[in-house]
């Protein structure tokens, strides 16, 4: 008989190429659930493919692309064993930043990187994503997954990804069409979304020494099921405000905080002012603050305090927003305006939280 191989091998290296297949059947049903009618071809293929003659209806499409990933989030999701709602945190974070021009979300790739393939667990994160891509009306039509032994622990993961989105030229939303006496509409967030976790974890493990299974009162809830809370995706309510009344930009309120964000979007010239007075921020944001005894600057800076997207709108718009918004289930209120800069003063920058929150 001849004698058992001991040469080195992809297995013993620590890669399962056969888990990784299993890890794709089992996420094809998931996959499935996004298509667009533009989708063509299934999972499994080198390539997602996507029928550009969609676009013929368009003067002159401007393609918009975006990509991100959700930061130390993972490490909460991997510890609590819960992989089929980070997705939609991906999703978000992707989509909400195509939507802020004006585009409509049209497909994603993803990419998950593993220490072991345990497929079932791949399978669940990509529900996720699946999920958040039908959210977002988005088509998710391929993306990667790679082991990586001796770099990863087994149970670690990362996930990130890719968008892409299509927006009218004429109809393009940003900082040009913003003009003195627009106003500034926030839409609540989920809670923390996906930034700030690292402030967030320090707070609640190194200096509460709280664990995840913790009954927090003022959440209502454990620990860990606040902070798992997924991102909310606001993609397809901002195309309706688009649709239903003049929109003169978007704001996604992500890494930077609330007033850095806007003021992205906030001409030269111009200067946007937001009143914390027009809400309260909820119990965790209150939680990270005290306990850790964070200035309010470098809280604001690092959280979204409740607000996760931005709609720069005239006047003449409010009402019709507020409606859209209202009856789509987003909590939505008028929270500040948009001055000529000059009159301001001493700005230094393009916005600026005023105020004291809401109790």
């Amino acid at each position: 008989m001849p004698a058992e191989s001991s040469g080195a091998s992809y297995a013993a290296a620590g890669v399962d190429i056969e888990a990784g297949d299993r890890a794709v059947e089992l996420m094809k049903e998931w996959v499935k659930k996004t298509q667009r009618p533009e989708t063509v071809g299934g999972l499994g293929g080198f390539a997602g493919l996507f029928d550009a003659s969609a676009l013929k209806r368009y003067e002159r499409p401007l393609l918009a692309s975006a990509t991100d990933g959700v930061g130390t989030k993972v490490d909460l999701a991997r510890k609590m064993g819960v992989y089929d709602t980070i997705g939609h945190d991906l999703v978000g974070m992707v989509v909400d930043d195509l939507v802020v021009c004006g585009a409509e979300p049209l497909f994603m790739t993803d990419y998950i990187c593993v220490g072991k393939v345990f497929p079932e667990r791949v399978a669940a994160i990509v529900k996720g994503i699946a999920e958040g891509c039908v959210l977002a009306g988005c088509a998710l039509v391929g993306g990667e997954t790679a082991e990586h032994p001796g770099l990863l622990g087994e149970d670690d993961f990362d996930v990130a990804g890719a968008g892409t989105g299509v927006v009218e030229a004429d109809r393009l939303l940003g900082a040009d069409r913003i003009r003195t006496g627009d106003v500034v509409i926030a839409m609540a967030s989920s809670g923390l979304h996906s930034n700030g976790y690292s402030l967030v974890r320090h707070v609640v493990f190194d200096r509460l020494g709280w664990s995840l299974e913790r009954e927090v009162a003022e959440f209502g809830r454990t620990l860990g099921a606040e902070l798992l809370e997924p991102t909310k995706i606001y993609s397809l309510d901002c195309l309706a405000l688009t649709r239903t009344t003049e929109v003169h930009a978007f704001s996604h309120i992500t890494g930077g905080g609330l007033a850095n964000n806007l003021a992205r979007v906030v001409p030269d010239h111009l200067h946007a002012t937001v009143d914390r007075s027009t809400w309260a921020p909820g119990a965790v944001f209150d939680l990270i603050g005290s306990a850790g005894q964070v200035e309010r600057t470098e809280l604001e800076k690092t959280l979204n305090m409740g607000v996760g997207m931005i709609a720069v709108v005239p006047e003449e718009s409010v009402d019709t927003a507020l409606t859209t918004l209202a009856d789509r289930g987003v909590d939505a209120w008028v929270t500040g305006g948009v001055v000529d800069r000059q009159s301001t003063g001493t700005a230094t920058t393009g916005a600026a939280l005023t105020g004291d929150y809401a109790s």
